[in-house]
């Protein structure tokens, strides 16, 4: 029987598809390295949340062929050391996407609307205070869009079809979004950032991509637009958007992740009256949680019952 290590708990849907095929769940007594080396052992499959599996996790597991990700990105697993051992690493690539979509989207009409600082208003009873909010109306304004991938363009098929935004994207592997003639495709991120009235980023984390978002792109957009980042934190230079936010060059933006997580408690943007911030949880719906844990389940499966998976983040015997 062979064994699949959970360190971190996933969704009872998860669990209860791996103990119906057959498999026995080891539950991990913590994730720190020590620990995993220890679990890992005897298993032959990690169904691996947020838990750092570095190369020498991989290595002390003799008997390990699968790593499932409950998740999208693979920063956390050593992608290299594994495919150096012909261990598959999977992913669940489109188990959060509607609900990334969906926290963009939120964070947008709380900007536009002004969610936040109406919201301290009220609770500070200075009901007259309304009249200084600079609330907007969302529709015909233009959404640009770093990324039209399976979140990006759910962006935009919502905020156009439900808000009447107009959209504008740039992606080099993507130059139209499905069901969406009316989106415009832009030759490079700089215009994006020029154009936009408000602008989401989409991409994952590549050597190409991180840091690659900062002094310039902010300097570019108008006074009055916004920034938000849904995807990772690494791709923005902090330091610059905090410039930007201080000084007021950009309205505000909404932030979903962080270059370091968990921020520390003397983060520079704790200090903003215009940024919108929530704990890398775009993904955590109810839903999103259960699809990510059957993902990686089925992803182990896959393997461990002698087939290629569906969604392969590396590629073994190629």
């Amino acid at each position: 029987m062979a064994k699949v290590l959970i360190p971190q708990d996933i969704a009872e849907e998860g669990k209860a598809y791996l103990l119906e095929r057959g498999y026995e769940i080891k539950m991990g007594r913590g994730t720190s390295v020590e620990q995993l080396k220890e679990d890992v052992r005897d298993c032959e499959a990690i169904l691996a949340r947020t838990a750092q599996i570095p190369r020498e996790v991989i290595l002390e597991g003799a008997k390990l062929k699968v790593i499932g990700r409950h998740g999208v990105g693979c920063e956390n697993i050593d992608v290299e050391a594994a495919t150096e051992r012909g261990i598959w690493v999977t992913f669940t690539p489109e188990a959060n996407a509607a609900s990334v979509a969906e926290h963009t989207l939120g964070m947008i009409i709380a900007l536009g609307r002004s969610f936040l600082q109406a919201h301290t208003l009220t609770r500070e009873g200075n009901w007259e205070g309304r009249n200084s909010l600079s609330a907007m109306d969302l529709e015909g304004k233009t959404l640009g869009l770093i990324g039209a991938g399976r979140i990006g363009s759910r962006v935009a098929q919502k905020a156009h079809a439900g808000l009447g935004m107009k959209v504008l994207f740039f992606d080099p592997q993507v130059k139209e979004i499905p069901g969406l003639p009316e989106a415009l495709y832009a030759e490079d991120p700089l215009t994006i950032f020029r154009e936009s009235d408000f602008v989401s980023l989409h991409v994952p984390v590549t050597p190409e991509t991180r840091g690659a978002f900062g002094k310039s792109h902010f300097e570019a957009m108008k006074k009055g637009a916004f920034f938000i980042n849904a995807a990772r934190g690494e791709l923005v230079n902090e330091g610059d958007l905090f410039q930007a936010l201080k000084e007021k060059r950009i309205a505000g933006a909404a932030l979903d992740v962080f270059e370091k997580e968990p921020p520390g408690k003397d983060h520079p943007f704790f200090t903003l009256d215009n940024v919108i911030l929530s704990p890398h949880s775009a993904a955590l719906t109810k839903e999103a949680l259960v699809r990510m844990a059957l993902g990686a389940a089925m992803g182990i499966d896959e393997v461990l019952s002698g087939g290629r998976p569906r969604w392969g983040f590396n590629r073994i015997g190629e």
